[in-house]
């Protein structure tokens, strides 16, 4: 339980809070960035890690998807708040975390075999977290801003895409691979 790789994403764990805190109250938007690239890193070396040390574990399995979605809701409370995306683009992402969501909880109290993340799926997620990055800093009114305004929604864009085709492709390839035969 105690590995390198699991250390790293207790980390990551911790930076949420510290993100939600630099980018709500203190409007420090390039700490929290900061914050955001710390967390994207930790996100790829834990699973890198956890596979070249032979440390994988049910916690990794678990805590690493889990926290992924913990700072996408965190980043977007904050981009929300902060006036920087619309509620709809909430609403798509979180409801295609809700569903998948209660399927492992399903998977969960069955001992049914988890979601198994795919390649795509780890891109949609990329996307999205490079592209929260650039939606904070298109709020400052700069050339710099505008720039990343533009690099953000492709990266949103393009990320949502995926998540959504990921979280579907996710959904039927779990049902049917748990499907109960007579």
């Amino acid at each position: 339980m105690l590995t390198i790789p699991n250390a790293l994403t207790f980390l990551r764990f911790l930076g949420i809070p510290l993100f939600l805190h630099l980018a709500l109250n203190l409007h420090a938007d390039g700490w929290a960035i900061l914050v955001l690239a710390v967390g994207g890193a930790t996100d790829y070396f834990d699973g890198k890690l956890a596979r070249a040390l032979g440390q994988t574990s049910r916690f990794g399995e678990i805590a690493d998807p889990t926290i992924d979605r913990l700072y996408i809701l965190a980043v977007l409370i904050a981009l929300f708040l902060r006036d920087a995306i619309p509620l709809w683009l909430i609403a798509v992402l979180l409801g295609r975390d809700l569903i998948l969501g209660l399927l492992s909880i399903w998977l969960a109290a069955t001992k049914r075999p988890l979601i198994e993340v795919t390649y795509l799926g780890k891109a949609a997620t990329f996307n999205l977290l490079y592209a929260f990055p650039f939606l904070l800093l298109a709020l400052s009114k700069s050339w710099l801003g505008n720039v990343a305004f533009v690099l953000g929604w492709a990266f949103a864009i393009w990320g949502t895409a995926l998540y959504l085709v990921t979280g579907a492709s996710y959904f039927v390839n779990t049902i049917a691979r748990n499907r109960v035969r007579p």
